[in-house]
């Protein structure tokens, strides 16, 4: 009995000195990296099958995990008051990694001015994270980013 209990501290503390290790489990995904873009402004308004134009600038991202896979989630600014129906809609998978463009519909007749900070976020399963390596979320001004350690 003694010697599992000797064996079980070892294990834990052998794992929490992995530090950034992937062998860590709980690194599973770093901490968000910002990138400054400069987007084409024909290309910030939707399709038309989605006219929402993209936020303004993202200011957060993280990815939090649950037992069926993860939830992403990024945090906007946007230029006025009044933005609705945020969602990070699927750019891209290639390669390893996952792109999202975080889109919200403006706001309807005169807006209100000043900087308003919405939040949307997806689910995604095991499946969907298998082999993927980075996460990019999309907003005017810049793109945030998530890796796996």
């Amino acid at each position: 009995m003694l010697f599992r209990a000797i064996l079980l501290i070892t294990l834990i503390f052998s794992v929490a000195a992995c530090g950034d290790s992937r062998l860590n489990p709980f690194n599973w995904f770093g901490n968000d990296r910002e990138q400054r873009v400069s987007v084409d402004p024909n290309a910030v308004t939707g399709t038309p099958a989605d006219p929402r134009s993209l936020v303004t600038e993202i200011t957060q991202l993280s990815v939090e995990q649950t037992t069926s896979g993860a939830i992403l989630r990024a945090t906007a600014v946007t230029p006025a008051q009044g933005y609705f129906d945020a969602e990070l809609v699927l750019a891209e998978i290639n390669n390893g990694s996952i792109v999202f463009e975080f889109r919200a519909a403006p706001p309807v007749g005169q807006p209100t001015p000043g900087l308003q900070t919405i939040v949307a976020g997806v689910t995604l399963t095991n499946g969907e994270l298998a082999g993927v390596r980075t996460i990019t979320v999309i907003a005017a001004q810049n793109r945030r980013s998530v890796s796996r350690r």
